[in-house]
């Protein structure tokens, strides 16, 4: 779908996963004024059905312009990842682990990016919206900062001359409990987002991704929305 637009009206494509951080950064999009064109893909991880269903409830719910759903097969077919290879096993949170967790799916915001830079420009956008986060880059290194401004770099010498891109990643900087609240300011329906790695439902609320999200809830004092089969308390394991 390519559309022309008026030149009064700001246009961004978000990387819509499904998950809480794409969520209340779609909203956050929303509020700064653009219309939005959301792209989901589904890549063969193990709640790809989920997911999709998710983001395609949050695009409805932000009355986005668009919604543009890639199946992206061969991150599954490359593999060495938990997420993709039903031969590797979800590992169980380990918050205070430095090293790159098995989770990690190679180089996958590049291939999602350089999706959403060619769905930007034939839609004449002013921007792409990503929902990393600072809790992410710890482990995943294609979620670090230097990573977007080298991204964002050659989106300029990639696309026509006459193309303007940003590469807007407004949590970068911030940690889980800090999209939690910002979601909560935004009206965010936390209970359409789902961020667990190994089940559909309920929740397990015992790998990494349900471990950060059920944490900076706790933080807040809020109920996570969603069914878990467990609900540890991982605010009171650390030290804030």
């Amino acid at each position: 779908m390519t559309t022309e637009s008026t030149s009064d009206e700001k246009r961004a494509v978000v990387l819509l996963s499904g998950g809480m951080d794409s969520a209340t950064t779609a909203y956050e999009a929303k509020q700064r004024g653009y219309e939005l064109y959301a792209l989901h893909t589904s890549y063969g991880q193990k709640t790809e059905s989920k997911e999709y269903d998710c983001a395609r409830a949050l695009a409805d719910e932000l009355d986005a312009r668009d919604f543009l759903h890639i199946e992206t097969s061969h991150l599954k077919q490359i593999g060495a990842s938990s997420l993709t290879d039903d031969s590797m096993a979800v590992a169980d949170a380990d918050m205070d682990a430095d090293d790159i967790p098995t989770s990690y799916v190679p180089f996958r915001n590049a291939n999602l990016l350089s999706m959403a830079v060619s769905y930007a420009e034939a839609n004449d956008c002013d921007a792409v919206f990503v929902g990393a986060h600072s809790e992410d880059y710890s482990g995943y290194p294609d979620c670090r900062p230097e990573f977007f401004d080298a991204f964002e770099a050659m989106v300029e010498v990639g696309t026509k001359p006459d193309t303007t891109i940003s590469l807007e990643v407004p949590f970068v900087h911030d940690s889980k409990t800090d999209i939690a609240r910002r979601g909560l300011e935004l009206g965010v329906p936390f209970e359409h987002t789902w961020s667990c790695y190994r089940a559909e439902e309920p929740a397990c609320g015992t790998c990494d991704s349900c471990a950060f999200r059920l944490q900076a809830f706790q933080h807040l004092g809020e109920r996570d929305p969603i069914p878990y089969a467990e609900r540890p308390a991982y605010a009171d394991a650390d030290a804030s």
